[in-house]
Parts: C-alpha cells; sequence; structure tokens
C-alpha cells in the first residue's frame, strides 16, 4: 500500500503547475482513501473511526498536500485477474 501511495505522490510532484488530472488506479486502498476516508480521518486526528492511527498516516498527509494545487478525478479501475 506504500508503494501505491508513493506512486500517486510522486506522479503528482512531477506536475510543475496547477492542472485537471484523471488518476486511475485499481487500488481501492487509494481511490477510497482519498477521496472518502481522508475526511474523517483528518476530522479524528489520524485516527480510524475504531480510534487507531490511520495506517501509513505520514504517506497520506503527504498525498492531502500533493492534491491541493490540482482539480484530480479519482477512477479506480479493475485489476489484474489471476
Amino acid at each position: 500500500n506504500r508503494m501505491e501511495l508513493m506512486a500517486v505522490i510522486e506522479a503528482l510532484r512531477a506536475l510543475k503547475r496547477p492542472c485537471i488530472v484523471n488518476i486511475y488506479t485499481d487500488s481501492q486502498y487509494v481511490q477510497k482513501g482519498i477521496s472518502e476516508w481522508i475526511h474523517g480521518w483528518k476530522a479524528r486526528g489520524w485516527k480510524t473511526a475504531d480510534k487507531k492511527p490511520v495506517k501509513n498516516a505520514d504517506l497520506w498527509q503527504v498525498l492531502d498536500e500533493a492534491q491541493k494545487p490540482h482539480q484530480i478525478t479519482w477512477h479506480w479501475v479493475r485489476g489484474h485477474n489471476g
């Protein structure tokens, strides 16, 4: 999961100006994390609904900052089968 987060972070860091971006990932962890779960994590001080620390919170925080200048649409696509 850390490498999936790093891939998106590095892709966004490569952009030199604010952009409209479509990001396609087969990782529901990344797609749901950034588009749904992160709001609750931030509101709870980077804790899950069960009051446990969010895994990879360091990278989620970096990704949250990296996405700010951009208009991003997140897309989940089915991964490899077999």
